[in-house]
């Protein structure tokens, strides 16, 4: 004889609605083992649920949508006083309930189970850092400190550098590298070549630079010049396409001031503009066409 036995919940009817568990068991066979042994497992689903915090995931959902909790259950068909309990973990879902759920949000119903992802936080200590020299040249001219070393895939890399003062017949070494560059000069004097161009930087000063253009540094006391340094490696790609939203923006906003209202003291619509207004731009080639026409002209 087969039964259908609804999944263990904490007194709410919604829990099981439109969901059950089947059991294949004879009367002979169900029995007080059988009854402890579905306690079990919802007290197993029960744990689940509260370890993967699936309620709160639900209510950071809805929020972030700004949604009310009855405005979700008109999207569900489940009751708003059943939703607050389930975002407090007083009840357990159903996974069809919980797939309702997840289709408002355009979420698979994967998204409730999967470990939650960490927030990024690295902190580094000054006695860790390790100082270093500038790479390529037997005579060093400054020294660096990887402020981000402990971060991995990182889009950004900052930078503690140590300046010395020039000695004689020492040159510079100029580098590149794809991105951008911002320096701030902490003490001292600095003085920053970026392509054929000399900077002078005091300290306070900053600069923010294409870093795919040939630059260098060199410190422009007699005492050592520190300074960060925090190097973006973005791709030219992602620089282009974010030119082109940036454009694009602007154009909106143009288009925006073209069509709307106009003062109170201007006439509405088009204005027609004099013939001999015309003729004369045509003469003096600014019409195009040298042909005089009537012409609107919005204002």
């Amino acid at each position: 004889m087969t039964s259908t036995t609804p999944l263990p919940s904490r007194s709410n009817p919604e829990l099981h609605s439109n969901e059950s568990v089947s059991t294949s068991a004879t009367a002979g066979e169900r029995g007080p083992n059988s009854s402890r042994d579905q306690k079990a497992v919802g007290e197993v689903v029960e744990d689940l649920i509260a370890e993967k915090r699936i309620g709160e995931r639900i209510k950071a959902l809805r929020l972030k949508k700004s949604m009310g909790l009855v405005e979700l259950g008109k999207h569900t068909g489940l009751s708003a006083s059943f939703l607050s309990q389930l975002e407090t973990g007083r009840v357990v879902p159903t996974l069809r309930n919980l797939a309702r759920i997840a289709m408002v949000f355009s979420k698979d119903l994967t998204y409730f189970f999967e470990p939650e992802p960490r927030t990024l936080f690295r902190l580094h200590r000054l006695k860790d850092r390790v100082r270093m020299p500038q790479t390529g040249v037997d005579d060093p001219t400054y020294f660096f400190e990887s402020l981000a070393y402990l971060v991995p895939d990182r889009h950004l890399d900052p930078y503690y550098a140590e300046f010395l003062p020039g000695k004689a017949g020492c040159q510079r070494r100029a580098h590149q590298h794809v991105g951008c560059e911002f320096l701030y000069v902490l003490s001292g004097a600095l003085e920053v070549w970026h392509g054929e161009e000399v900077h002078r930087l005091e300290a306070g000063d900053s600069a923010y630079f294409d870093a795919s253009t040939v630059h260098s540094y060199a410190c422009a006391g007699d005492a050592p010049a520190t300074a960060l340094i925090v190097t973006l490696q973005q791709p030219a790609a992602a620089v282009n396409v974010a030119r082109a939203q940036a454009a694009v923006a602007q154009q909106r906003e143009r288009s925006q001031a073209v069509l709307s209202p106009q003062p109170a003291n201007r006439p509405a619509g088009p204005v027609l503009r004099p013939l001999s207004e015309i003729g004369r731009e045509g003469r003096d080639g600014r019409a195009g066409d040298g042909q005089t026409r009537l012409t609107r002209r919005a204002v």
